[in-house]
Parts: structure tokens; sequence; C-alpha cells
């Protein structure tokens, strides 16, 4: 049986159920980002490092960190850091955004030159752990003779994870990424991607033999089918702020552990090597929800 690595994301304001992620044999421990968004939303970086303190053992991924909305220089120092303090546990996941324009205004970054700020800022990043005295000419960033230190301690950085649902984002997984991560997927739709990914890739010689195909999946475990289907549009429709009640079938894990490790199923099926569980439930009930996952769906994938 292939090991599949599961982990969870969660809010910053959720950090007091890090340790125990922990303690129940996850892999992983990830938290997203919005400067700005329809609810509150902490920084991931900060909230990462804070994660890290708390744990010795899971990776400590971004899940996503919007790549654009920084100049490239001040994330790649904040990662490095962040593989420092964590002692090399740090995964980079990066998106371009865009679907809360006023982030992009806010933060005075022209939201349609997302995409090219974040191709430019990944090689940039990966010059700066790598090499020092880094020049670098793009169209929209410049560099010259610049060594930044101390170096990540994994060598050559973090692994970066492209995250997104366009085509643009599979031409940068194939590309730049070390990994992949879509989300809001059908399982048919994941399958289709990672081939497109892989084809690109081998049209670019890129060796992809350590490149880890990533899932973020929204999961709703209730003693019915019906009532896990409830809880996760109301929570979805909430989150971003649009009606969720017909899409929830299609991109979610629902109902009994059961009928969620048959969804999840599907996913590793198509291609997943590494999911990463986004709990749809009330606070006071996370907890509760953390046990259900690792006692019923973990192990049938291990």
């Amino acid at each position: 049986m292939t090991d599949i690595r599961f982990g969870v994301s969660i809010r910053g304001t959720d950090i007091d159920h890090v340790p125990a992620i922990e303690a129940l044999g996850f892999d992983s421990v990830w938290t997203g980002e919005h400067m700005l968004f329809h609810g509150p939303v902490t920084d991931g970086l900060i909230t990462l490092a804070a994660f890290a303190g708390k744990t010795s053992r899971l990776k400590i991924g971004s899940a996503i960190n919007l790549l654009p909305l920084r100049p490239p220089v001040v994330v790649a120092k904040a990662v490095s850091t962040l593989d420092i303090v964590s002692k090399g546990r740090f995964i980079f996941g990066v998106g371009v955004g865009g679907e809360f324009p006023k982030e992009f205004e806010a933060c005075g970054v022209p939201h349609h030159e997302r995409g090219r700020r974040a191709n430019e800022a990944i090689e940039i990043c990966r010059k700066l752990w790598t090499e020092d005295h880094v020049t670098y000419e793009g169209k929209i960033f410049r560099l010259h003779d610049i060594t930044m230190l101390p170096k990540p301690v994994q060598p050559g950085g973090p692994p970066i994870i492209v995250s997104g649902r366009s085509e643009a984002a599979l031409r940068r997984a194939a590309r730049l990424g070390d990994g992949y991560m879509p989300y809001l997927f059908t399982p048919e739709r994941y399958a289709d991607g990672l081939k497109k990914i892989y084809a690109m890739a081998n049209d670019l010689k890129r060796d992809m033999s350590r490149f880890t195909p990533y899932h973020f999946v929204f999961i709703a475990v209730g003693e019915t089918h019906e009532e896990a289907h409830r809880i996760a549009a109301e929570k979805l429709s909430r989150r971003y702020n649009q009606p969720f009640d017909s899409l929830v079938e299609r991109y979610c894990a629902l109902g009994t552990p059961r009928e969620c490790v048959e969804r999840l199923q599907r996913f590793v099926d198509a291609g997943a090597r590494h999911v990463i569980l986004s709990p749809l439930c009330d606070n006071e009930v996370l907890g509760q929800h953390l046990e259900i996952y690792a006692r019923d769906i973990l192990p049938q994938f291990r």
C-alpha cells in the first residue's frame, strides 16, 4: 500500500489544537492567509512560526501564501527564517490569489500582474536561498549583487508547492514547482490536471521524480450525509460569501467517516500523495473531529 501523508489546515486562532494534531499522528499542519477577506484571517507566515514553536515533528506548511502581495526579498527572508526556526520542516505553498481584489488594491499590487509577480518571486527566492551575489533582471523585479544570509536549513530551500485551479497554475507547477496543490477540484479534474503538469514538465525536460502531488480538501463529518452536507454548505457559504449548497457534493469529503474515506480514496487513486484536510465544523468540536479523522480515516490509508 502506498503511504499517503495527511495534514490538517486550521485557522491561526485555532493554534491551541496544534499539539494535538502532532500527537494524533498527522504528518503536517497548515494555515492560509489573506490580507483582507470576507472574515478574519491571520497573517500566514507569522502564524506558522507560532505553529513551529508548538511542534517538533510535524511539517509546517502555508496553504497558501499569497506570493504576489509581498516583495520577493521580504518573502525569501521570512521563509528562510521559518525553515530555520522549524529546523527544516517548512513547506512553502504558494498561489496568486485574486478572488478578493481589494487586498491587491490595498497592498499596491496591480491585480493583473499577480501571475508574473508570482513567477518572478519563485525564481528570486530560489536564487537567494542557494546563491550569493544574486543578480536578477525580470520584467517587474530587479536585483543587483544581493546576498541573503542565513540560508534555509533544507538544501535548496523549502519545497515550493504551487496551488491554483487555472491553466496558468498548471504551467507554473510544471515549470517551477516541487509539487502541486489544487482545491475545489473533483477527482476527475485532479487527475487531468496532474496529467497536464507531467506532460508539460516532460516537454521542459524537468526531472519530476521528487515532485509531490498534494490535494487540499474540505471535510465535514456527520452522523448522516445530510447533516454533513448542511454543515459544509453553511460554513463555505459564509467563508466565501456566496452560495455553496450545490457545490459541496462535487468538491468536499462529506458524511460518515466511511463515506469520507471513500471520497478521499478517489483523490488518492487520481494521484494525490499528501492530502490536507480542512475541517468544516464548529470551533468547540474541532478537537473531537480531529480525533475522528485520526481514528477512523488515517488508518485506512496506512
